[in-house]
């Protein structure tokens, strides 16, 4: 190990609070710990860096085991050369059970990933399986070592790579702040499936959602506790914003979309994070205001499509309380995927609501009327503001029933907050099936 990477006891010592845990087994290449982070108690597994072993292994499974009994999470810390192969077809048989009780407790307690160093191999799997990655800058994750690849990508393996490719949710500077950020992510995960979500102080955002000037950062932002926003997958799918915050105090996930086009990396970024949220019954609160979906084939020849249908599934399918905000474009299928299951649909004073974009409507609504003029052009965007007003307004759509409340940008928040509290106590019952089979 460098002089200059951090050790176990400098990781641990920023993972749980004031230092303090509790060792759990005996040292080894895997060791194991429990303790409080952040105010929440965790179990954390950590390798050293040496190659692994069977009994190894089986430390990991039994904190998985008593994670699942006892409703706490599991925090582990990916550093491994590898297997010890001496322990031959045993290795193999651990690794198969490792990876099986990974899966079981799955939406059960919260997983969460840290890569401090070398995360290879069926390890690298497991790491992306977690509810959240997060990943130290000098650390590597790779199924195969990419320096004997065919097709050497630069930087692959890397922190930077895995972000952008969407495994990373997050990264950090070194294993102390990738430690540092896994307890505030452990904090704003409830302990298990059963928990309520996490409460917390809080402090009102500074600055109101603004329609004019809009980010999905800033969206984010206006509705979130002052200083509780931890973004997830901020190198990936770029025009859309995920992040774990707090609304008045209370935990919830946010989706928040830029006004570009959405892509399919987009569509596949806010799935996961709305998946990890139903989970745990985490309330979604869900920022509306994009183009739409993408609009080129080198997209749809990339998964766009699918990748829309199974963000489609996962908003339709989560039972945990679901809030859409309509700020600014919800249009056609973008609505449709964002808003149309929401539990409480807030339109914002300026926003469009429309099965179609207004200047796209009237063409076919007022096309004669349109042909007919001196100067078609002004004639269409006449039509369309004309359209757009009376037909595709937030008061429209509350009475049309396409919203269910009318805010205005200052008291957008203010909106979102009601309606968490008075959906606080949904209850929903799913149909009897093994699983739905939604494209993933």
């Amino acid at each position: 190990m460098a002089a200059n990477k951090p050790g176990k006891a400098e990781i641990l010592a920023a993972f749980f609070d004031d230092g303090i845990y509790a060792p759990l087994f005996t040292d080894g290449a895997v060791s194991a710990a429990y303790g409080c982070a952040n105010g929440q108690n965790a179990y954390v597994v950590f390798e050293d860096g040496s190659p692994v072993g069977v009994q190894d292994i089986e430390k990991n499974i039994r904190v998985l085991e008593m994670a699942a009994e006892t409703g706490a999470p599991v925090v582990t810390f990916y550093d491994s050369t590898g297997a010890k192969l001496e322990g031959g077809l045993d290795l193999l048989n651990a690794n198969a059970r490792l990876t099986a009780e990974i899966a079981r407790v799955s939406g059960v307690v919260p997983q969460v990933a840290v890569v401090t160093g070398t995360c290879a191999g069926t390890n690298a799997i497991n790491a992306a399986a977690a509810d959240v990655c997060v990943m130290a800058e000098d650390a590597e994750l790779f199924l195969n070592a990419p320096f004997n690849a065919e097709d050497k990508v630069a930087n692959a393996g890397s922190a930077a790579f895995a972000a952008k490719a969407g495994v990373a949710a997050v990264t950090a500077a070194d294993a102390v702040a990738a430690a540092k950020q896994a307890a505030s992510i452990v904090a704003l995960l409830p302990a298990n499936n059963l928990a309520g979500p996490a409460l917390f102080d809080f402090s009102a955002p500074s600055k109101a959602l603004d329609l004019v000037k809009y980010t999905a950062a800033d969206a984010v932002a206006a509705l979130a506790d002052e200083g509780s926003v931890v973004e997830l997958y901020a190198g990936y799918g770029k025009n859309v914003v995920t992040a774990l915050a707090t609304i008045n105090g209370s935990a919830v996930g946010i989706v928040a979309t830029e006004k570009k086009a959405l892509c399919h990396k987009c569509t596949a970024k806010a799935a996961r994070f709305v998946r990890l949220c139903d989970a745990y019954s985490i309330p979604v609160v869900t920022v509306v205001n994009t183009e739409g979906f993408g609009r080129s084939e080198g997209d749809d020849e990339a998964g766009g499509i699918r990748q829309a249908a199974r963000m489609a599934g996962v908003y339709a399918e989560a039972t945990t309380v679901k809030v859409a905000v309509l700020a600014g474009e919800a249009v056609g299928p973008a609505y449709t995927v964002f808003a149309a299951c929401a539990d409480w649909r807030v339109a914002v004073q300026g926003c469009t609501v429309a099965p179609l974009a207004p200047e796209a409507a009237v063409t076919v609504l007022y096309k004669d009327e349109i042909f007919a003029s001196d100067n078609i052009v002004n004639a269409t965007k006449a039509k369309a503001a004309a359209y757009a007003k009376d037909v595709c307004s937030a008061d429209a759509a509350v009475a049309n029933g396409a919203a269910d409340a009318v805010a205005d940008a200052a008291t957008a928040r203010g909106a979102v907050v009601q309606a968490l509290d008075m959906l606080a106590s949904k209850r929903a019952v799913r149909l009897a099936k093994k699983h739905g089979n939604i494209t993933l």
